[in-house]
């Protein structure tokens, strides 16, 4: 079954029933579902459909040969072998004078290193002809660097022929529930938590209504697809899985500075911030600084991937267990006891998400949302703000207004002592702002509190309001 993704779906089809030429770039992390909504759009469509290897020039020729031949005559035995593929993409032109037809080159950065003419090839395919035509033109890559360098960018040879774009992204944690209807909230929060978004894992993940049930039987055993994901995605990925794998630990560990990973790998500084600069781009780990601020010192990388999060939390230190068979023992007390003190960034991520996009009722238009880490000059002490709200700033004269925000993934009640220290931090943010509270709880808010959010406008938002 097809779920969510309706917004990629209607813009696709839109520009389909136009009739008009177009040249869609597709692209996004590995699993996060490109080549399902490219399916389900050409459902009953007419397709000729490239899945490029990792091949020789040759190779991708004659897979391309055969998707001609399919098209034109899937029940004929007769096979065309194309001499180049110049002489391939002109049959597909002739093709597409014709009719509406949606030609797909899926891993589309294969083929573009395999053949480094292919980009200049399409463009003045494109130019002289193709645009004149019928053909829904589709490119599709996993490698986001280089579909943003080598295809979308300035230097391009297919720069100016894009049509449009769709940079497709993990799913929100309200169409991730989509997945589970069944299951209460906190079960939702901790399986989107749990896998980021991707409906892959969703899907084998398969939480029916116990999640310590499907954790035990598709995550934590050797033999399910979620165990080895992270090493079967470094290996297809990188030359040298391994020393990216120690960069991922050392920061699932607690490093969070260049100069800390660096330490804990045992890596030069300069071979490290290679290893590290080419995991942001693959979108595994992110470089965050504190909203409002310029990226320097305060700056540290974290796991942005959740399920890279949760699988470098959980699966090394279980290894013995999980191999063993002993882990249906120790799980409780390995991993169940410390889901909810994983889930406290997870919860921050989906209330910055609830804000920026769910939230009918904001105070102020907000431009964005992020955490924001200090020092509070007067306690000489380290603090933390979950979440702050930087408004649009519209005009110079405009007064500052922030929304600040704590995001509670624990039982028990949000006291007076919470919102207090939320209101003293916020002035160490900014003094002469004026802030507009949230609060967000998984399970109750203290009396005194609710009281004084009545009086104040402090909004008090639960996990169910949230989902």
């Amino acid at each position: 079954m097809f779920l969510a993704r309706e917004n990629e779906l209607d813009e696709l089809n839109y520009r389909y029933d136009r009739g008009e030429f177009e040249c869609m770039i597709i692209y996004g992390r590995r699993r996060v579902g490109k080549t399902a909504l490219i399916n389900e759009f050409c459902k009953d469509r007419k397709v000729i459909y490239f899945p490029a290897l990792k091949d020789t020039v040759q190779g991708n020729l004659d897979i391309l040969s055969q998707a001609i031949n399919t098209y034109k005559d899937p029940d004929s035995h007769v096979s065309v072998s194309y001499n180049s593929f110049q002489d391939a993409f002109t049959e597909i032109g002739r093709i597409a004078e014709r009719e509406r037809v949606i030609f797909v080159i899926d891993e589309y950065p294969y083929l573009a290193k395999a053949d480094l003419t292919i980009s200049s090839r399409l463009q003045h395919l494109i130019d002289l002809s193709w645009s004149k035509g019928k053909m829904f033109l589709i490119l599709c890559g996993s490698s986001v660097s280089f579909m943003e360098g080598e295809v979308l960018s300035y230097e391009s040879p297919l720069y100016g022929r894009r049509t449009g774009q769709i940079h497709l992204m993990p799913l929100s944690y309200r169409d991730s529930a989509r997945f589970v209807p069944g299951l209460d909230p906190v079960t939702k929060a901790e399986v989107y938590g749990i896998t980021g978004g991707i409906p892959l894992y969703l899907n084998k993940l398969d939480v029916k209504k116990d999640l310590k049930s499907a954790l035990l039987r598709n995550f934590f055993n050797t033999s399910s697809y979620l165990f080895e994901e992270p090493e079967n995605l470094l290996k297809q990925e990188l030359r040298e899985p391994a020393l990216y794998n120690a960069v991922i630990k050392a920061i699932a560990e607690g490093a969070t500075k260049l100069s800390e990973i660096s330490t804990k790998t045992g890596m030069e500084t300069s071979s490290c911030s290679t290893y590290v600069h080419t995991l942001v781009g693959l979108g595994i780990i992110e470089k965050e600084t504190p909203l409002g601020k310029k990226e320097g010192g305060r700056s540290i990388y974290r796991i942005s991937d959740p399920f890279f999060r949760f699988w470098y939390r959980f699966v090394p230190r279980n290894m013995g267990a999980i191999a063993t068979g002993r882990i249906r023992n120790t799980f409780d007390r390995s991993v169940g006891d410390y889901l909810h003190d994983y889930m406290g960034s997870v919860f921050e991520d989906m209330c910055a998400q609830y804000l920026m996009m769910y939230d009918d009722s904001l105070p102020i238009n907000l431009n964005r949302v992020g955490r924001w880490w200090g020092t509070d000059p007067k306690k000489r002490k380290e603090i933390e703000i979950d979440l702050i709200g930087e408004p649009v700033q519209e005009n110079n004269d405009q007064k500052k207004e922030y929304i600040a925000a704590s995001c509670k993934f624990r039982n028990g009640h949000f006291t007076m002592k919470d919102l207090d220290e939320l209101k003293e931090y916020s002035m160490v943010f900014c003094r002469d702002a004026e802030f507009h509270y949230y609060v967000f709880y998984i399970s109750d808010v203290a009396d005194d509190v609710k009281d004084l959010a009545k009086r104040e406008g402090i909004r008090l938002v639960s996990l169910e309001q949230v989902f």
